[in-house]
């Protein structure tokens, strides 16, 4: 008789999810769809946009407390975060951040289901779900910040690093929460690796039952509206008030380090795992001076930047090392390629659950460090092809280890630490949003070698359902699609893109530029005193129309707001 009466709040819409969890007649939708503030990029590809560009902002009260709900409509192009979506959510969270600078508070919840960035603007949803990102970290300071995961789609791409940013999160079963979808997954590494067609084998990784078992997610609920308004208001009471996951840097360390990945793990084993912490029982990696050394351009710049400084990481894929500029203390950090690696699919200098988890490790000890000194310039070094895909990557959390360096970037910034990204190679996906894009200022070389985009072509091609000419025809109406570093300059997130320098053999002369670029980039930071990145909007390019909507969604959101 109780199952009956339950009322499913998966199978709302998104705006109805939004209507359901605010207090009756207090909901107000922000940029309606009568407004018609629709994405500019679709209609070019032959895609017919929609009004509200698939995200629904709505302020009001839960249980008479100021919120904010932001619910994403997964049946719009399945939940994908394009410039203007992205900058609903990016501008509201924004707009909520200023008014709990100012004393009166608003509590966030963040509804998901998507698959994370459209591919169809690329690098506009990589822009903006670091935005998206940095205002999650900065409001985590004055107000919990809660997701939820109900289903249909769940959690994906770079909207589930965001999820893993949250103070808590509440799924149903039918939730699911992870990095690579099923499809990217077999894509890439083949269908031994990931079948996408096996339900069980999804649900078993990354469904909500086992997200909960597994601490990656605070409360499975059953899917009731009541239940889920009544689990939000809780957790807006309690405060959210245990540490983020993103800060339990030793906990998962200590979990990464008990693994034993010579035969593939099953989702009883990471419960058993979590339940019972014990000793490490793998022996590490060897140590960097015995690991043999990566070529790419990650490892050749860190040697030449460093000049000679000792480096500090116990994991060969992360290179960490302090050193001066004149008489700046900097520390580098870059991710390199190991040929060891106990995880198979982070062997070729990906972003996997080691190096999400140890940029985490370094730059919160800098920051530690630093608390009453002087605070060091932090520098990312990016030369990363994309994320780790694979099996035990999703089922052992990679999004939270990824959140995990986007949280602590974003951290160092509001502490006052000048964070500098150097661009000498590859920034692809959720790699290059864990380490690089929570970045003050972006420094990219002029090279062929030096692209940015969200996906390799292979896998955009199959996810868009296009063949590799189409998408290459596309990249020709929408400048954020294609992957060349000038092409992503005009979106106006660059602080510099510089000529003249030899990316793969560098000399000391090359270096003296690059530490040229890098001081004026701490000086313009010093400068405009800013601890966010507000500048990416005001740049000249982005003001020139390189991010003319999402300057637009956000003049009119705060038109809106009051």
């Amino acid at each position: 008789m109780t199952q009956a009466l339950r009322a499913s709040f998966v199978e709302c819409s998104g705006r109805e999810r939004a209507v359901k969890l605010l207090d009756d007649g207090t909901y107000k939708e922000l940029l309606s769809p009568f407004d018609g503030v629709e994405s500019p990029h679709l209609e070019p590809q032959g895609i017919v946009p929609q009004s509200d560009d698939g995200v629904i902002v709505a302020k009001g009260t839960i249980n008479e407390q100021q919120a904010v709900v932001i619910s994403i409509e997964g049946s719009f192009q399945g939940g994908g975060i394009g410039e203007v979506s992205g900058a609903k959510i990016a501008g509201a969270l924004e707009i909520a951040l200023k008014q709990c600078e100012s004393g009166a508070k608003v509590i966030p919840v963040l509804v998901f289901d998507t698959g994370g960035v459209r591919l169809q603007e690329a690098n506009y949803g990589l822009l903006s779900i670091a935005e998206i990102g940095a205002a999650i970290v900065a409001l985590r300071r004055y107000v919990p910040v809660i997701a939820v995961i109900p289903g249909k789609i769940g959690a994906f791409g770079g909207m589930s690093i965001t999820a893993g940013l949250c103070s808590a999160i509440i799924m149903t079963k039918e939730g699911r929460l992870g990095l690579n979808g099923p499809e990217v997954i077999e894509q890439e590494a083949g269908i031994r690796e990931f079948d996408s067609k096996d339900r069980p084998l999804i649900w078993s990784t990354i469904g909500g039952e086992q997200r909960t078992a597994a601490g990656f997610a605070d409360l499975l609920i059953e899917d009731d509206i009541e239940s889920i308004k009544e689990a939000v208001f809780c957790m807006i009471k309690s405060g959210a008030m245990f540490a983020p996951r993103t800060e339990q840097v030793e906990r998962y360390e200590a979990f990464l380090n008990q693994l034993d990945l010579s035969q593939r793990l099953t989702p009883e084993d990471v419960r058993r795992l979590w339940d019972e912490p014990g000793q490490k029982t793998v022996e590490e990696n060897q140590s960097v001076s015995e690991n043999i050394k990566s070529e790419g351009r990650g490892q050749i710049w860190f040697d030449l930047l460093r000049n000679g400084a000792p480096e500090i990481s116990d994991v060969p894929s992360v290179r960490v090392a302090d050193a001066l500029i004149g008489e700046t203390k900097v520390r580098y950090i870059a991710i390199v390629p190991d040929v060891q690696s106990r995880f198979l699919r982070a062997r070729n200098g990906e972003v996997g659950l080691r190096e999400g988890w140890t940029i985490a490790k370094y730059i919160r000890e800098a920051i530690q460090e630093d608390q009453n000194r002087e605070k060091r310039t932090i520098v990312a070094i990016v030369d990363v092809p994309s994320q780790a895909y694979g099996y035990h990557e999703e089922l052992l959390g990679i999004h939270q280890a990824c959140a995990a360096a986007v949280d602590a970037y974003a951290s160092a910034r509001l502490n006052g630490h000048p964070v500098v990204s150097f661009i000498p190679g590859k920034a692809i996906s959720g790699a290059f949003l864990s380490h690089g894009m929570q970045a003050h200022r972006l420094i990219a070389l002029h090279d062929p070698g030096v692209n940015v985009h969200v996906m390799s072509k292979k896998s955009a091609a199959r996810i868009t359902h296009r063949s590799l000419e189409e998408l290459e025809a596309a990249t020709k109406k929408v400048t954020a699609m294609a992957y060349d570093i000038e092409s992503f300059q005009k979106l106006g997130a660059l602080h510099s893109l510089v000529d003249g320098v030899e990316a793969d053999s560098p000399e000391p002369k090359d270096r003296d530029m690059i530490y040229k670029e890098i001081k004026e980039a701490i000086e313009d930071i010093k400068t405009v005193g800013s601890m966010d990145l507000e500048v990416r909007l005001t740049s000249p390019l982005a003001q020139g129309g390189g991010r003319a909507a999402s300057i637009l969604v956000r003049k009119k959101l705060n038109e809106q707001w009051s």
